[in-house]
């Protein structure tokens, strides 16, 4: 195996790829001369701006450092500490967020619901919402879903209505962790509006690092009153920028000209091919659809020692043999054809 080249890109994460190149022009472009903190630039505007003629709404946009600040955050903002929030037993919120959404909210629980994959059953939802209300149980506010989920799946615009129409028949608000949003909308062929305030969406977390910025996600609030003082939870979590241009211009970079939808697309092709070349490999069985820019694999242990001794990188944390193989803005077609050699020959030796 070419080891450099095993360097260069991995599977592990799309964490892993580096800033693409439209949001690093705008880095460079508000790098020069002084201006205004705190989001006062006119960099910050205009991406605020962009962001209400992506989603064709009058939303209110926010910019903080990373997905666990934006998804806590903005769950806070609708909840006391009394409340509760729905989201799948695989969510983000539950498995990989060191408590830090009961921790911004003071105390709100979360309440699993079981998951096929990785998506919430609005009859589940719905007995978890009338399970109990008593004053002794923690009382439901919102539901909160992964867009695409944990397994690489995506939920339809149908899914996600059928879910705000019992969002709505109890009264509750409707969040969606959309780190991976992008790949999703490329996958649905649909608009952003589509699925998020069409679907009845009051809060979206978008993913910008795993989209080709440096850092940052933007936390987009189509029900504006929920947003009023979100700015004092973000100064006050340490999520306020004090040079919030290099976040927000990267925006710029990607949303403009739709870069940001056909990096993902190109994520999720890489994602496909890698799939159709692993189909045709009976020691390896896929787990789960793919729909957007990852696969989820069973491969025996020994292969997966083999892989990461050949300089390979991927998760296993889905149980035994479970790996997960994600693809990046900027995968390119030769490092899967040295992934797929590399798997061939582990599963001979």
């Amino acid at each position: 195996m070419n080891t450099q080249y095993a360097q260069k890109q991995q599977f592990a994460s799309d964490n892993y790829s580096g800033i693409c190149p439209e949001a690093l022009e705008y880095i460079n472009r508000v790098n020069v001369d002084h201006h205004p903190s705190y989001g006062e630039d006119k960099w910050t505007e205009q991406a605020c701006d962009l962001f209400r003629e992506v989603f064709q709404a009058d939303c209110e946009a926010f910019f903080v450092f990373n997905g666990t600040a934006a998804n806590s955050l903005s769950l806070a903002a609708h909840c006391e500490s009394y409340h509760s929030i729905i989201c799948s037993d695989y969510s983000h919120l539950e498995t990989d967020e060191c408590g830090a959404p009961e921790f911004f909210s003071h105390g709100s629980k979360l309440l699993l619901s079981k998951s096929e994959d990785g998506k919430l059953n609005p009859v589940d939802v719905e007995k978890l919402i009338t399970k109990r209300s008593d004053i002794h149980y923690p009382k439901p506010r919102i539901v909160s879903v992964t867009q695409a989920t944990e397994f690489g799946t995506v939920y339809t615009e149908q899914e996600l209505r059928n879910l705000n129409a019992i969002v709505t028949k109890h009264a509750l608000k409707f969040h969606m962790d959309g780190a991976r949003f992008a790949n999703a909308v490329v996958s649905l062929d649909v608009s952003p509006r589509a699925i998020t305030i069409d679907a009845g969406v009051d809060v979206l977390c978008l993913g910008g690092s795993k989209n080709g910025l440096s850092i940052g996600e933007a936390v987009i609030f189509f029900n504006r009153e929920a947003a009023n003082e979100f700015a004092y939870r973000c100064k006050q979590a340490g999520q306020l920028a004090s040079k919030m241009r290099f976040i927000a211009a990267q925006w710029l970079g990607i949303l403009q000209n739709d870069v940001w939808l056909r990096y993902a697309k190109h994520a999720n092709s890489c994602a496909e091919i890698l799939e159709t070349e692993i189909s045709q490999i009976p020691e390896v069985q896929i787990l789960f659809p793919r729909e957007a820019n990852s696969i989820f694999v069973q491969m025996p242990a020994a292969v997966i020692d083999a892989m990461h001794r050949k300089g390979w990188k991927f998760y296993t944390f889905i149980g035994s043999g479970g790996a997960r193989l994600m693809c990046s803005w900027d995968t390119e077609e030769e490092a899967i054809r040295l992934f797929i050699k590399d798997l061939k020959s582990s599963i001979i030796e």
